[in-house]
């Protein structure tokens, strides 16, 4: 047996020689980042180890870390085991300081909430309807006292907004980092995850008390009881509503992809421990397939893509690049697997969107121009400045069409062609501080934009339309609304046509799930409208490979 001690955390677990090690931290109840659950895809899960124990462990080969940072001590957790007593450090994060956007385009809707209440005088008794049915009485006169709750679960964060369903405002929001995202980054990771009894016990119950905890927030801080909250409106993709309500998710990883879960009702809050009113709901929104969930159908109806005249490109960008295409409100919708790179996972120095991280890169002067969240010192490098680097490097001839780095005499004569270097042989372009970019880098943008480009190509194929008819383009979601059109159309993840069509709506899932809390007839219309889309699955059209590598050309 070896003895393993967590700093700061001061826990100590005993194991028996060679356990892993992250499954060392998990056993003692220290978290550490391991967004690709262990696999050794990520390089995330670091931790310190001091020298004097290094003798103690064994760890496989990978290219994840550094020539300094193993004379440092670090290691990856997921691809070490334990061989003898040992001190470890794991690498400390800023998810607190996390950027989530709350905000986006909404709906205007006339204020009919599915949640009523009636105040009988002649008992000095309030009741509480659920679309007119009876749920609870409540003793005086409690009406004014009726709220709501809209929650976005997305891959990587969560947002709850507390809706006064009396008169629709919204009174507080609260955000964070979705905890899942600690164990399994993107959707596939964890479905796989998912569908074993514990991995769905573990991924459900920390994400139900972050909810739990967001809507507390959010209820101390307009100073009412979350008793009387008494309906969730759950806005997700198809799997997050399936791990949300402790769903096995399976069946969304093999054929034919058929979802378990039935959507476009409601179930009762407590049957998953989600701590508003005791008799509470939970409403989930429709769901179109097993890859285009409710945030999508959130999206439509906060977009108001069935009304609108002429060809919309709806497009969620994310680890899901999920997208409708709506031509004078016919819609076609189809997604597609993007990966973990936009949200700066399997970089080199990738990291969320939280202090320090670069967001904003430019080289159209002499010197490399960049910004960080919170102007604080460049820790990292997170998805929109990702985006941003390798664009500005395809426009300004730093990468070639084929993604390769060009370091000859064919660049521009500008101080920033400096920056391309060595690190370990291997060749990087460095950005600021410790921030680098690389080779292996440009090749996930390359993976991550060609998935989405493809299924742009492939849903105005199935249309008969060129990108030329496109009249606009609506790019949702929080990691897309802090993203720059020109770099999107330097990656060639848009193509060129789109350059003056481009518009950002903002995270639509949110405003779309209080469109549905405060209006029942919408519930209905989108349910029927749900299933009059027409879903593409990428997965059976044999032009996606040939499209595919095409669009991995910058």
């Amino acid at each position: 047996m070896a003895t393993i001690h967590f700093i700061p955390e001061n826990k100590t677990v005993s194991v028996a020689g060679g356990t892993n090690l992250l499954e060392a931290a998990r056993k003692a109840d220290v978290l550490i980042d391991a967004p690709c659950d262990g696999t050794g895809t990520c390089g995330k899960c670091r931790v310190k180890i001091p020298a004097a124990h290094r003798q103690n462990f064994k760890e496989a080969p990978h290219d994840w870390l550094t020539q300094t940072e193993r004379a440092e001590g670090w290691v990856l957790a997921c691809q070490s085991t334990v061989h003898g007593d040992l001190q470890v450090e794991p690498e400390q994060g800023a998810d607190d300081e996390l950027k989530i956007l709350s905000e986006g385009q909404a709906v205007a809707v006339e204020l009919n909430p599915w949640i009523t209440k009636t105040f009988a005088a002649a008992n000095a008794q309030t009741s509480v309807q659920a679309g007119g049915v009876l749920l609870a009485t409540e003793p005086g006169d409690t009406t004014r006292a009726l709220f709501g709750v809209a929650v976005d679960i997305g891959t990587t964060t969560l947002v709850v907004a507390l809706i006064d369903l009396c008169d629709g405002r919204e009174i507080a929001v609260a955000s964070s980092l979705n905890p899942q995202a600690r164990h399994a980054q993107d959707v596939l990771s964890r479905i796989k995850l998912g569908s074993q009894p514990e991995g769905l016990r573990l991924l459900q119950g920390e994400l139900i008390a972050e909810l739990n905890r967001l809507i507390g927030d959010a209820a101390a801080d307009a100073k009412i009881s979350v008793h009387n909250i008494y309906e969730a409106v759950f806005s997700g993709n198809t799997t997050m509503l399936h791990l949300a309500t402790g769903t096995n998710p399976a069946s969304l990883g093999k054929y034919p992809y058929t979802p378990a879960l039935q959507c476009g009702e409601s179930l009762r809050a407590a049957d998953i421990g989600l701590a508003i009113a005791p008799h509470g709901q939970i409403y989930l929104p429709p769901i179109m397939s097993a890859y285009v969930g409710a945030d999508i159908t959130s999206g439509i109806l906060a977009a108001k893509l069935a009304e609108l005249s002429g060809v919309t490109l709806f497009v969620d960008i994310g680890t899901n690049g999920e997208m409708v295409l709506a031509v004078n409100g016919e819609l076609t919708a189809t997604s597609t697997a993007a990966g973990p790179a936009f949200e700066g996972m399997n970089i080199a120095c990738g990291m969320r969107a939280s202090r320090g991280a670069i967001e904003l890169v430019s080289l159209a002067g002499n010197d490399v121009e960049i910004k960080t969240i919170a102007n604080a010192a460049p820790v990292g490098l997170c998805g929109s400045g990702l985006l941003d680097i390798v664009g500005e490097l395809a426009a300004h001839g730093g990468v070639d069409k084929n993604g390769r780095f060009q370091t000859n005499g064919a660049l521009p004569d500008r101080a920033w062609k400096n920056q391309f270097g060595l690190l370990d042989g291997k060749p990087v372009f460095r950005l600021a501080g410790p921030v680098y970019l690389s080779q292996k880098d440009v090749r996930q943008v390359q993976l991550a934009k060609a998935a989405v480009r493809a299924g742009i190509e492939l849903m105005l194929r199935a249309n008969q339309l060129t990108a030329a008819q496109v009249d606009r383009v609506l790019i949702a979601g929080s990691f897309g609304f802090h993203l720059r059109t020109a770099s999107l159309i330097h990656l060639g993840l848009l193509p060129r046509e789109f350059k003056d069509r481009v518009e950002f709506v903002g995270n639509t899932s949110k405003t779309g799930a209080r469109a549905f809390l405060l209006n029942r007839r919408l519930r209905e219309e989108l349910k029927q409208l749900a299933r009059q889309v027409r879903v593409l699955e990428l997965a059976n059209d044999p032009a996606f490979e040939k499209t595919f590598v095409k669009a991995l050309s910058f």
